[in-house]
């Protein structure tokens, strides 16, 4: 079981996003995602995204909201549990990534590129101010099969 960590960071109605083209076997080639990773030993979530997002961006995060809890369960890939963090108060100078493009995308644009389908329900939920939230989705494939919010199946 991984955990990982996703931030999005958000300046003038727009995500800071990463398009994944640059890793041949990556579960989420050609998709845009925000920004994060994996967990190195004795992190904490907070600890986590604070260093993925330097590292892959070079921007310092200055202060955050933990905003949910996402286990994505593939038949693929496995399970993990994703730290879901937001973010409007960093700075620095963007970097290259060596994991893809960043980009800031239009929140409402973002919808209309490739993303994964149950990454919609979350984006929607950062946009609504949601209290922290539990959201469990099942992928068959690159298939939303199931999604489950504060434990209560959701319509797909």
């Amino acid at each position: 079981m991984r955990n990982t960590t996703l931030v999005h960071l958000e300046r003038d109605g727009k995500y800071l996003m990463l398009h994944r083209v640059k890793k041949e076997r990556d579960e989420n080639h050609d998709k845009w995602v925000g920004i994060g990773g994996k967990f190195e030993p004795g992190e904490s979530p907070e600890d986590c995204a604070l260093r993925e997002v330097k590292e892959e961006t070079g921007l310092t995060v200055k202060s955050w909201a933990y905003r949910g809890i996402v286990t994505f369960v593939s038949d693929e890939w496995g399970t993990e549990y994703m730290h879901l963090f937001h973010s409007a108060d960093f700075e620095g100078v963007i970097k290259e990534c060596d994991e893809g493009v960043l980009e800031w995308i239009d929140k409402r644009a973002l919808l209309e590129l490739p993303i994964w389908e149950g990454d919609r329900i979350f984006l929607r939920l950062l946009d609504t101010d949601r209290p922290f939230f539990s959201l469990k989705l099942c992928y068959q494939g690159d298939r939303l099969a199931e999604a489950v919010l504060n434990g209560k199946p959701l319509p797909l």
